[in-house]
């Protein structure tokens, strides 16, 4: 599993962004992006490394308490983003730019294409938070599933990522800014820095996807 610094850290490897941001290094991290996005992708939008099968035989439980397995999700293109209901900012923008493609797919959405939501803070985020998070925002879309589950379930999804969960000293959880574009077998195909990704091609992405499968 790739190691991650607490607040911020980019990617070794190729030319993606990963990042964690704590809340207190916030700031910072936005700084650090914007002196670096000059060397990279003004789309945020990089190729993956990741062989991983990121749809493993794993069951997680959706925003209306269904237990869902992930691998039969496998057949489909499928978006990917880690938020937690009690984010202060980093997730609402990471939400907005899935709820923008999710406008873009129209009603493809649910039927070619699956987005996923799932929380890094499972010991705080049932169903019933997450039900709630997703009125709020009023992102209930079909064949878009905000998740939970087990922490040590969460855990074995975010390692597929090479992701792992850290908290800040405050107890606050260290956020994932990183979005996931896997194919319809479950690996990845692109991924992107969720905070100036740009829906339009995100949803060309996902549709050359379904096209190539």
């Amino acid at each position: 599993m790739r190691s991650y610094q607490v607040n911020s850290e980019w990617r070794s490897h190729s030319r993606v962004l990963r990042k964690k941001v704590g809340v207190r290094s916030l700031l910072m991290a936005i700084s650090m992006l914007a002196i670096a996005v000059g060397c990279q992708s003004q789309s945020g939008a990089y190729n993956a490394t990741n062989v991983t099968d990121c749809l493993p035989n794993l069951n997680l439980i959706d925003q209306t308490g269904k237990e869902i397995n992930l691998s039969s999700l496998k057949g489909k293109p499928v978006l990917v983003d880690f938020i937690y209901t009690s984010c202060p900012g980093p997730c609402l923008t990471l939400t907005g730019r899935m709820n923008a493609i999710a406008q873009q797919l129209g009603p493809a959405l649910g039927t070619k294409f699956t987005l996923l939501s799932v929380s890094i803070d499972p010991e705080h985020d049932g169903p019933n938070q997450l039900r709630q998070y997703v009125d709020e925002h009023g992102v209930n879309r079909s064949g878009w599933y905000f998740l939970t589950g087990r922490p040590s379930d969460v855990d074995a999804l975010l390692s597929a990522f090479k992701l792992h969960r850290e908290r800040e000293d405050d107890g606050s959880v260290s956020h994932v800014v990183g979005v996931f574009l896997l194919a319809p077998d479950g690996k990845e195909l692109r991924e992107y820095n969720g905070e100036i990704i740009k829906p339009d091609v995100v949803a060309a992405d996902l549709r050359k996807a379904l096209s190539a499968s």
